[in-house]
C-alpha cells in the first residue's frame, strides 16, 4: 500500500504531505453521470479519504458510452447509478470511506448533505440543480467547481465563494446553446477533457493551492480552447453571494414537487416528504391494472397508458411518455398515490 500513491507523490505540487492531507479530505459530487463518474474515478484512485456521490436516476444502454463506472449488466437490472457507482469505486479502493446515494439533490437536503465537506465538484446536467448548489455552497462557503459538456466541447469554473464570481454572477457569460446529450450528443473525450480539469482543480485546493479564477472552454473535436479571466465580474447585488443573499434557489416548495429531465421526454414527480416505499406492495397493487411490473430491490418499472413508469423507493418516480407536468402528477397520484 505504501506504493500506491507513489507517482502522484512524486509530483512535486502535491508530494507526500499533499497526499496526506487528501486522505483527511471530504468530496461531495453531484451527478454520477458522465462527469460524475470520471471525477469519482480520479479522485478515489487519488485518495481522496471520503467521497459521497448522489445521483436520482438509474442505468440505461445510452449511458454506456461515456458513464465509465458503468458495464451491461448495470443496464440489464436497470440499478440506480448511486448503488452502482459505490460498488465499483470501492472495488478500486477499500482504502476510503464511499457514499452513494440515490436521491436528489435539492433545496430541502443540500445544507444537512453538505455538513463537513471540504469540496463539491459538479457532475450534473440541469441549470436547476446547479443554481441550488450555487446557493448552498455560497452559503455554507463550500468551493466548487462547475462542470458542462455537449457535443464535443466542455466548460469549467471553479468558485471559491467570498473570494470569486459565483455561477450567478456569471450567468450571462456561459453559454447555453440550448441542446442537450439526448438531442445534439456528445463524444466520451469531451467528457474525459472536462472531467480532468475538473478533478485538478480540485486538487489543487485539497492541497493548498490556489484555483484558477478563469471560464475555461475547450473542443477536444475542433481543438479549440479559450479562457475568460472572471476575478473582475464579481457582482456586488448578487442574489447568491453579494453581503446581503437571499439565496433564491433554496426556496422550498409544497406538495407534489416536479423536474423536467431535459431532452428525455421525462417528468419526475416525488411526494412533499420522502419516505420508504415497499415496492413489493405496490407491485401487488399495480397488478390488476398491469402485467408489465418489474422489481429489482432498487426500483419498480410498469407500463401503463402509453408511459413507464420507474418508482424508487423513497417515492421519487420518473414518468417517461410525457413532458406535461399536470398530466405527470395525475398519472402520479393515479398510479403511485398523493
Amino acid at each position: 500500500m505504501s506504493e500506491r500513491y507513489s507517482r502522484q507523490e512524486r509530483f512535486a505540487p502535491i508530494g507526500r504531505e499533499g497526499q496526506a492531507q487528501l486522505k483527511h479530505k471530504n468530496v461531495f459530487i453531484v451527478g454520477a453521470g458522465a462527469l460524475g463518474s470520471a471525477n469519482a474515478e480520479m479522485l478515489v484512485r487519488a485518495g481522496v479519504g471520503k467521497i459521497t456521490i448522489i445521483d436520482r436516476d438509474y442505468i440505461e444502454w445510452s449511458n454506456l458510452g461515456r458513464q465509465q463506472l458503468y458495464i451491461e449488466e448495470d443496464a440489464n437490472s436497470l440499478r440506480t447509478k448511486a448503488s452502482a457507482a459505490e460498488e465499483r469505486l470501492r472495488a478500486i479502493n477499500s482504502d476510503i470511506e464511499i457514499r452513494g446515494l440515490a436521491r436528489e439533490f435539492d433545496a430541502e437536503n443540500a445544507e444537512e448533505l453538505l455538513k463537513g465537506v471540504d469540496f463539491l465538484i459538479d457532475g450534473t446536467d440541469n441549470f436547476q440543480t446547479r443554481f441550488i448548489i450555487n446557493d448552498i455552497t455560497a452559503k455554507l462557503k463550500v468551493p466548487w467547481v462547475y462542470g458542462g459538456c455537449l457535443k464535443s466541447y466542455g466548460l469549467v469554473l471553479p468558485v471559491v465563494p467570498g473570494k470569486t464570481p459565483c455561477l450567478q454572477c456569471l450567468i450571462n457569460h456561459i453559454p447555453q446553446e440550448g441542446g442537450t446529450c439526448d438531442t445534439v450528443g456528445i463524444i466520451g473525450p469531451a467528457v474525459q477533457m472536462t472531467a480532468a480539469y475538473q478533478t485538478s482543480e480540485c486538487l489543487k485546493y485539497l492541497t493548498g493551492h490556489a484555483m484558477c479564477e478563469e471560464l475555461i472552454y475547450v473542443d477536444v473535436w475542433s481543438r479549440e480552447y479559450s479562457s475568460i479571466n472572471v476575478s473582475k465580474l464579481l457582482d456586488p447585488e448578487c442574489p447568491s453571494c453579494s453581503r446581503e443573499p437571499v439565496f433564491p434557489y433554496m426556496r422550498k416548495e409544497k406538495g407534489l414537487k416536479t423536474a423536467m429531465l431535459c431532452g428525455r421526454n421525462t417528468v419526475q414527480v416525488r411526494p412533499d416528504q420522502l419516505s420508504a416505499l415497499s415496492l413489493s406492495e405496490l407491485s401487488s397493487h399495480l397488478a390488476p391494472v398491469t402485467e408489465k411490473v418489474k422489481e429489482n430491490g432498487e426500483l419498480l418499472t410498469f407500463h401503463v397508458e402509453n408511459v413507464r413508469f420507474v418508482v424508487f423507493k423513497d417515492g421519487r418516480t420518473l414518468i417517461h411518455g410525457t413532458e406535461d407536468v399536470q398530466e405527470a402528477k395525475k398519472l402520479y397520484q393515479r398510479y403511485i398515490g398523493a
